[in-house]
């Protein structure tokens, strides 16, 4: 269904029974996680075997397993840690059998812990507030032991692999709330019957993610992957920049701020102190419109919204406005990285804030335009298996909700000038 000149909606990119978890992609549940079919599809369409792709906000690196899949090189940036450390344990090429073998050491030392000793080994505790809130004393015991046993692994790549594996686990045995993204607990009648078994759970998050590298493996092309913490709204660049520029650009940015979209500083901070990993607390903060300001042109696509939003309610036009400063300030910084004749991929959300439309879409394409892009197309997709809220309070009344976003719009423009900027 053709909406526009070049925006047209199209349900072959809904993928409603696709096997969104093959290979590597099935290491560890993250929020709004781009579907790997879509960036296999996009990479399909404008991928070059021995270029190079950017992911600029990669999260746990769906479209960076699905380019070495396809044999181009990659960079993926990210300001959370935790999503840095599953990108990671997801492109790197461990042989099997170094695998294997201390997948089995550390099998056999907890087994011996499970039935051949009647209280589990002391070992050192995170020092997290209120651990004690999120978590029983039995599961901090079996926890803390298992990341002791973790940390002695000499192999850092096999360390890496075992420790996603590990922050998963972290989150399906704490008293959090599983159906959301926030730091909920669980209410006291389900605390009553809630014992996980630690080393179960781990195990089969081992398992799972063992076979999904093995697959992976198979399929791997030789190329250069890298993940980095470069921050693009704060004028960063991704290094390594290779000659020339970057060639294709295949991203998911985040929908909004994280304090009234996803939240996903508070989905991976109990993981993130397990691990000792910085800034477990202000990842949103640190992410787009955490806490930034400026002013949006009148001439943007998403000014007359905002003003709307703003009639009702003047804080969230200030944490919309500040979304969308970080947004352009990033695509700023993209730019700079890209190759004269280069392609960008943005899959975007157009969200709803005060029941009030943001066409996030429209936006992208407009400030791609000032850097010399033209709009190619941009397809409309239902989001059917993507892990995200469908629905918020545009009120804060209680009871009252309304739909956040059903659909994706993958937005596609193109340089063809002669000139890095």
């Amino acid at each position: 269904m053709r909406i526009g000149e070049l925006k047209y909606r199209d349900e072959s990119w809904d993928y409603r029974t696709a096997d969104t978890k093959e290979y590597t992609h099935c290491f560890h549940t993250y929020p709004a996680m781009m579907i790997p079919q879509i960036a296999r599809r996009l990479l399909d369409s404008y991928g070059v075997e021995g270029e190079w792709l950017l992911d600029p906000y990669c999260g746990t690196g769906t479209s960076l397993v699905e380019a070495s899949l396809f044999g181009m090189h990659s960079v993926g940036c990210d300001i959370n840690p935790l999503v840095r450390l599953i990108a990671t344990a997801k492109l790197t090429p461990i042989p099997l059998g170094t695998l294997d073998s201390e997948l089995k050491k550390l099998n056999d030392t907890l087994f011996q812990v499970e039935f051949g000793v009647d209280k589990i080994p002391d070992a050192p505790i995170p020092k997290i507030p209120n651990l004690e809130y999120w978590f029983s004393q039995e599961a901090i015991s079996y926890l803390a032991y298992l990341l002791d046993c973790i940390k002695r692994i000499e192999v850092q790549a096999v360390q890496n692999f075992i420790m996603v594996a590990f922050s998963e686990t972290v989150r399906e045995v704490s008293f959090t709330r599983t159906g959301g993204f926030k730091l909920h607990r669980m209410p006291a009648e389900k605390l009553e019957n809630f014992h996980p078994d630690v080393f179960g759970i781990f195990r089969k998050k081992l398992n799972r993610n063992r076979q999904g590298l093995a697959a992976y493996l198979e399929k791997r092309r030789d190329v250069e992957t890298s993940i980095c913490s470069t921050n693009t709204v704060d004028g960063e660049l991704p290094m390594p920049r290779p000659i020339g520029g970057y060639n294709l650009v295949i991203t998911s940015p985040p929908y909004g701020d994280s304090h009234t979209t996803v939240a996903y500083g508070q989905f991976s901070r109990l993981s993130a102190e397990w691990l000792g990993l910085p800034n477990a607390r202000k990842v949103d903060k640190l992410a787009m419109g955490g806490h930034r300001t400026g002013k949006i042109p009148a001439e943007s696509p998403v000014s007359s919204a905002i003003e709307k939003i703003r009639s009702v309610d003047e804080k969230r036009a200030y944490e919309v406005t500040a979304f969308y400063v970080d947004l352009e300030s990033s695509i700023n910084s993209v730019v700079k990285t890209l190759a004269p004749r280069s392609t960008i991929c943005y899959v975007v959300g157009n969200r709803r804030v005060k029941d009030i439309m943001l066409p996030t879409d429209e936006f992208v394409v407009a400030t791609f335009a000032k850097h010399g892009f033209s709009h190619k197309e941009t397809i409309v997709r239902n989001i059917p298996n993507k892990r995200m809220p469908k629905k918020n309070s545009p009120s804060n009344i209680a009871g009252r909700t309304s739909t956040t976003m059903h659909e994706e719009y993958i937005v596609i423009c193109q340089r063809t000038d002669q000139t890095c900027p």
